[in-house]
């Protein structure tokens, strides 16, 4: 029964680790450069700024029946949900970062012959480097409750499946571990990358 009841942990796991992990990486992997693009551009940001607090601030719960019409009861919908909780705060700091930089940094690269792209790599994304990766720590927290709601919503797998299977039978001791491994491994991931961020805060007073 023990054996039984691990294997199927170990499966819900797997299942909660590769829609947040996948959500998430594609959150920072376009949440990043399109902050940094807002904060460069104020074109760009006049366009795109009232779409990103919009999402920010609205119920993102109420917007995971559209997911499961546009793409379906599996997991890519579970993925995309959590990319849609995470996304939006890392763009937001991600723009905040580059908003704060000395633009005599800039300057002095443009001054050198450094191409736009040279700037954005090597100047503006290290220099705001602090602020992206408070983004990404917040993106990391509101991700874990993307990918439980689209997993108890969407479709019933990994750890949404264990708190309505153990919910359902009353089988509370499994459930409040489910719940504390889940807050543990959301705990971990934060302050790592809290910690990640202290160490690299003295890019701040260089700008």
């Amino acid at each position: 029964m023990q054996i039984g009841t691990t294997k199927v942990f170990l499966k819900a796991l797997t299942e909660t680790g590769y829609a947040f992990f996948t959500g998430t990486f594609i959150a920072i992997a376009v949440g990043i450069p399109v902050g940094i693009l807002m904060g460069k551009s104020r074109l760009i940001d006049e366009l795109l700024l009232p779409w990103v607090n919009m999402f920010l601030s609205a119920p993102l719960t109420a917007l995971v029946p559209v997911m499961m019409v546009l793409f379906g009861f599996g997991m890519k919908a579970i993925v995309l949900t959590t990319t849609l909780f995470a996304i939006w705060i890392i763009v937001l700091n991600s723009r905040a970062g580059v908003l704060h930089i000395n633009r005599s940094l800039v300057e002095m690269a443009h001054s050198f012959g450094a191409s736009p792209m040279d700037a954005v790599l090597k100047v503006y994304f290290w220099a705001a480097l602090p602020e992206i990766l408070s983004g990404v720590r917040i993106g990391f927290i509101r991700g874990v409750k993307g990918v439980i709601i689209g997993q108890l919503l969407i479709s019933i797998v990994g750890f949404g499946a264990l708190f309505e299977l153990y919910s359902g039978q009353f089988l509370m001791k499994h459930f409040w571990a489910v719940l504390i491994v889940l807050f543990g491994v959301s705990f971990t991931i934060a302050e790592f990358l809290a910690h990640l961020q202290r160490k690299v805060a003295y890019y701040a007073a260089q700008r």
